[in-house]
């Protein structure tokens, strides 16, 4: 099931964030950041236990960005993952917001779901606001990709 999540939520989404961090795969969170960020996430249970996670997070007019998006692995190729986007895409929708982007190690996955990769320079608005804060900054190695919302 996929729902908005609860605040009960956060040391879990943290400990699979960061475990895919730990990993290479993706940017590690801070505690302060996802309670900062809450309303942004989605969560899949199952069983009781979350064993997926992504946040639409809006930075600009206009322009939303999937986040953090994580499954355990040993519930990856369910399709978790697709409906997590989905869910973010159509919330999206809800909010009038026209392209959502991506920052990905596997822009290939995203591309399977209607994202076409771009230049990270074409996304000022991140740069400035997240991008400059991050310890890859100026050496980022993750992929941008973008949708269309229609």
């Amino acid at each position: 099931m996929i729902r908005k999540a609860y605040i009960t939520d956060v040391v879990e989404i943290q400990a699979l964030v960061n475990l895919y961090a730990e990993r290479g795969d993706m940017l590690p969170r801070a505690l302060h950041d996802l309670y900062d960020n809450l309303r942004d996430f989605f969560v899949y249970e199952k069983a009781g236990k979350i064993v997926g996670v992504c946040a639409l997070h809006i930075t600009w007019e206009n322009l939303a960005e999937i986040r953090s998006l994580a499954v355990r692995r040993e519930e990856t190729g369910q399709g978790i993952g697709k409906r997590l986007i989905e869910a973010c895409l159509d919330e999206a929708r809800e909010l009038k917001v026209k392209r959502v982007f991506a920052l990905t190690y596997i822009p290939e996955y995203f591309e399977l779901h209607g994202f076409r990769q771009i230049d990270k320079a074409t996304l000022p608005h991140k740069i400035w606001h997240d991008c400059l804060n991050c310890v890859k900054f100026p050496n980022c190695d993750e992929q941008a990709v973008i949708r269309e919302i229609n």
